[in-house]
């Protein structure tokens, strides 16, 4: 098994030590390998998509053609998860910010997103969520952003306060938190599950 971390920019090695102690703690053979390139997406199972900053990572992705292969493999019913940033790009409906930056979405989860929603006074915070499918889970929030509407075919994972902050949408994982900043491997043990049921 082989998953990619698009490796624009963000917690990209965090979330390669991440996948593969997950890898360990299923009893997975695999890699996890962490690309610019295009051309590796398309040969794996399953991709991330870390955080950063959205608007960088949408014009690298589109410029270098990962982002069609993103687009691909999720049609394909591969697994693919986007934290933070990662969960905006996901998205298929942007807010006032993504339009005025002119931020490229891939458009495959029908969610609503708010850019920076717990503005930047408060610029990073850990929170112990209830995510569905995983339990009580620390959730580390960096200039996060929010989903505030979800399409009828996405399931809703968790909450804080008014928004939400974890979705599903058939093999397409959403999170506005970052699960690779934590020791916890349950959510990318429940990623990989997704591309090895």
């Amino acid at each position: 098994m082989r998953v990619a971390v698009v490796g624009v920019q963000g917690a990209v090695e965090e979330h390669v030590i991440a996948t593969k102690k997950a890898m360990k703690n299923l009893g997975i053979d695999g890699e996890v390998v962490a690309t610019r390139r295009h051309g590796v997406v398309s040969k794996s199972d399953a991709v991330i998509i870390p955080g950063g900053e959205s608007t960088t990572i949408s014009k690298l992705i589109f410029r270098d053609s990962i982002a069609s292969e993103i687009i691909e493999l999720a049609e394909s019913g591969k697994p693919v998860m986007g934290t933070c940033a990662g969960l905006i790009l996901l998205s298929k409906h942007g807010d006032e910010q993504v339009e005025k930056t002119k931020t490229k979405l891939l458009g495959l989860l029908d969610v609503w997103i708010k850019r920076n929603a717990f503005g930047r006074q408060r610029e990073s915070f850990q929170v112990k969520l209830n995510v569905k499918h995983i339990g009580e889970f620390d959730a580390v929030f960096i200039r996060a952003p929010a989903i505030t509407k979800v399409g009828e075919r996405v399931e809703v994972l968790a909450t804080f306060e008014d928004y939400i902050v974890a979705v599903q949408q058939d093999n397409i994982l959403g999170l506005a938190f970052h699960p690779e900043l934590t020791d916890d491997t349950r959510i990318h043990e429940y990623f990989l599950k997704l591309a090895n049921p």
